[in-house]
């Protein structure tokens, strides 16, 4: 016990986090207690609460961990490609990944945020959360004004609702594959990877201006 009291804040709650984590997946958030996450992080209950208020503050911290990860994956599949398909195509390929790597954080992501920070009544995680997924937004307005600006999407696309449709397609489609995989190889006779890059390349269509199916 002496040497975690050297040890930093951030480390205690990172630990704790983590161990969170892995119960929120396992059990559900709903289902976990404090004291559950206590024990399975190796601290007593009342240390737990030296560092975390209350469950909510430990979702907070994790829900905006995944925001930082998914950001940091479209970002990263923006930047290794020129073209408008080459983008989309990585944005897909990054989605997948971050699903397979971090399959709590992926839902968590598809997850209610808080957009009120009017009151005082909001955890502070919540407003950083709220801005990063805005900046996910611009990234990808970003990418459909380039893609209408080069020909590649029609240019008739309505740009707010184009980024919510597109977001809820390819996240679905990752967690229906998931879910439904051996369905899938059964009755259509595909791999996972096959449903999803057919999923993609008819959401790719339906932007395009190519017109090609």
């Amino acid at each position: 016990m002496a040497r975690r009291k050297k040890e930093p804040k951030s480390v205690h709650r990172e630990n704790i986090a983590s161990a969170a984590s892995v119960l929120f997946m396992d059990r559900g958030i709903a289902a976990t207690s404090m004291d559950d996450i206590a024990k399975a992080a190796g601290y007593s209950k009342a240390t737990l609460y030296v560092y975390f208020e209350n469950k909510e503050e430990i979702v907070g911290i994790l829900v905006l961990d995944s925001m930082k990860k998914l950001y940091h994956y479209i970002v990263s599949a923006l930047e290794q490609q020129e073209t408008t398909k080459g983008q989309y195509n990585f944005i897909c390929r990054g989605l997948v990944r971050y699903q397979e790597e971090f399959p709590f954080y992926f839902k968590m992501v598809l997850d209610k945020i808080n957009i009120d920070f009017e009151s005082h009544d909001y955890l502070p995680e919540e407003k950083e959360t709220y801005q990063i997924g805005e900046e996910i937004n611009e990234k990808i307005k970003g990418f459909l004004i380039s893609g209408m600006e080069k020909g590649d999407l029609r240019n008739d696309l309505k740009i707010m609702p184009t980024i919510f449709i597109l977001w809820g397609t390819l996240s679905g489609l990752i967690q229906l594959a998931v879910n439904k995989e051996e369905y899938i190889k059964k009755a259509m006779g595909l791999s996972k990877v096959q449903f999803l890059e057919y999923g993609f390349h008819r959401l790719y269509c339906s932007i395009s201006d190519r017109g090609e199916w």
